[in-house]
């Protein structure tokens, strides 16, 4: 027999009422308003009762949003796919090891893992080395975002941005940046401005 979408809603509640009472979680169990009698009717089921419950149109339950959690929870959901999704364009956009291990804690493999993922060929060695032309366009562009900051340092996305509005390599922005904010080695070419 067929079930629809509650008798299958019921149905996985009650697994989950099992598996509470299976591992000793009297504090869900008594959440869920299950009492002495109904702990008890749940401990003589078997998996052909769970079948025969989703066989059923009974609807046991009462569901309730719980709004004071839930919208913490989707903040959080949209944090990490977000999070996800900056770290794929920075990884496609050839992001250091470094760069990803400063922002977001990326290991050697976990790196490995996303470049191979997207299928991002590997570079071996250093980033050239911008020309005269493209490091003043990358001091330019990066200078206007530090700009009355007291630390240089920016967010992943303004190194994202910064690569797409120069058309320099993502890796050797990151590389001259990160010695201009450390060291205050500025270009000779800039040293003027």
């Amino acid at each position: 027999m067929m079930g629809n979408k509650e008798s299958e809603l019921t149905t996985a509640v009650l697994q989950y009422a099992l598996r509470c009472l299976v591992e000793g979680d009297r504090v869900a169990l008594r959440n869920m308003n299950f009492g002495p009698r109904e702990v008890e009717a749940l401990r003589e089921m078997n998996l052909g009762d769970l079948c025969h419950i989703e066989g059923t149109r009974a609807q046991c339950l009462k569901i309730a949003l719980d709004r004071e959690v839930y919208w913490p929870m989707m903040a959080y959901v949209r944090n990490r796919r977000e999070s996800g999704d900056l770290q794929k364009a920075l990884i496609n956009a050839d992001a250091s090891q470094e760069m990803m291990q400063t922002f977001f804690g990326t290991g050697a493999r976990e790196y490995v893992r996303l470049r191979r993922m997207l299928m991002v060929e590997t570079v071996n060695g250093r980033p050239p080395e911008p020309n005269e032309e493209e490091t003043q366009r990358l001091w330019d562009a990066w200078k206007r975002r530090i700009e009355g900051r007291e630390d240089p340092s920016l967010p992943p996305a303004e190194y994202l941005a910064i690569h797409e509005e120069t058309g320099i390599p993502l890796r050797a922005v990151w590389s001259q940046t990160s010695r201009w904010a450390e060291y205050g080695k500025l270009p000779a070419v800039v040293n003027g401005k």
